[in-house]
């Protein structure tokens, strides 16, 4: 008898013939969670294995698990000779008292002489014989779960400690995420690895308007996401001389529209060059004036060839709250220190703009100049 770690994936199971594909993904991806730690990694028959390792780090290990999309769920187990005996002699040595109980048995070898609901009776008769506990199907206080796999193993559990689910992580290609300083971006760049996609990031930034603290808190919100989207090429991106033409040279009500517009055109040519297959925006419909269904209409028109997503677009202020504080980024994001959306801010922008007050705007600006002024001087910050 060991102590294992026992791991599940879920819709991994749907994939079909390219199920494979995603497997192997997945495993390097755990592999690669846990490089810093000493363990034995098994995969049996949809089932993935953790043992030798050191029992003091178990949490540790745990918590980054809980990290890998991809995993559905996990337990800690023992791992014993898939035999009646041994798992009946295993069994009897718990003590559960006074508590109610139920003894499910997952039997994934066919060829165990026993089936499911049968032996789970038996090993059930065997509690009650050493304990003054009793049986409750429905809700019980405890749970003993025996999973028989085909690799003659039973795994006996208690637990089952929830990951992150999803696909894994580098499945559905990279994208580059829009990362302001605000809430909602990040938990659009989380949202989105959780569909397998890996993300590079892009940042504006409008020094002195707003001042190195700011830029800092992007990093290290883009750091903070790294635990779950891997490593993060963050591109920050000087955007101090185009607000200012935009503020000289178009009617206020359509700075923040004119602003967003040559924001997406800089990120399609990044997307381009560096082979990025989609644009991530962090927003949510409604919820501030550049954000109507007009105003995305009109932002994401001069997206060319570039998908853009937007896996916010339907939640809730306060779920994408909960999933910020879940993921650990709220209280970063939340820090007092402006990006450049918030320096130009006009008394009443426009709500519903059209694309042809927008390009009539537009017609005021350099913004081919713009663009390329800005590309060249992008630093890269690698996370």
């Amino acid at each position: 008898m060991k102590k294992v770690l026992l791991l599940r994936f879920g819709e991994l199971y749907l994939k079909g013939k390219n199920r494979n594909i995603f497997e192997r993904k997945l495993c390097d991806n755990i592999r690669k969670s846990l490089q810093d730690e000493q363990f034995k990694f098994e995969n049996t028959f949809g089932r993935y294995i953790i043992s030798g390792y050191d029992e003091e780090r178990e949490n540790v290990i745990i918590d980054k698990l809980k990290k890998v999309f991809g995993l559905h769920s996990l337990s800690q187990a023992v791992e014993l000779d898939a035999s009646e005996e041994v798992i009946t002699r295993e069994i009897a040595k718990i003590n559960i008292e006074p508590k109610t109980f139920r003894v499910n048995v997952k039997r994934a070898d066919k060829n165990f002489p026993v089936s499911s609901m049968p032996f789970a009776a038996r090993l059930g008769e065997v509690i009650l014989q050493n304990n003054k506990c009793q049986v409750d199907l429905y809700n019980p206080q405890v749970e003993i779960n025996v999973d028989i796999r085909m690799n003659k193993k039973a795994y006996i559990y208690y637990n089952r400690i929830d990951c992150q689910g999803g696909l894994p992580l580098g499945t559905a290609g990279r994208a580059l995420l829009l990362l302001s300083g605000g809430i909602d971006s990040p938990v659009a760049g989380y949202l989105m690895a959780k569909r397998g996609l890996e993300v590079d990031a892009l940042h504006f930034h409008s020094y002195p308007y707003t001042n190195e603290q700011a830029k800092d808190k992007v990093v290290e919100l883009a750091r903070r996401l790294t635990g779950y989207v891997g490593k993060i090429r963050l591109h920050v991106v000087s955007f101090t001389r185009i607000q200012e033409e935009i503020h000289k040279n178009c009617v206020p009500e359509y700075m923040i529209t004119i602003m967003r517009r040559i924001m997406m055109r800089i990120a399609e040519r990044i997307c381009v060059r560096d082979n990025l297959g989609a644009i991530v925006t962090g927003e949510s419909l409604g919820q501030v004036a550049s954000q109507t269904m007009q105003s995305m209409q009109v932002t994401g028109s001069v997206v060319e060839n570039t998908p853009v997503f937007r896996p916010c677009i339907a939640m809730d202020k306060q779920d994408i709250m909960d999933i910020a504080q879940k993921i650990d980024t709220y209280e970063t994001s939340i820090l007092p220190y402006e990006d450049c959306c918030t320096v130009f801010l006009p008394k009443y922008p426009v709500i519903k703009p059209t694309i042809e007050k927008a390009k009539r705007e537009e017609s005021h600006l350099d913004i081919e100049g713009f663009i390329e002024k800005a590309i060249e001087a992008e630093e890269v910050i690698e996370l």
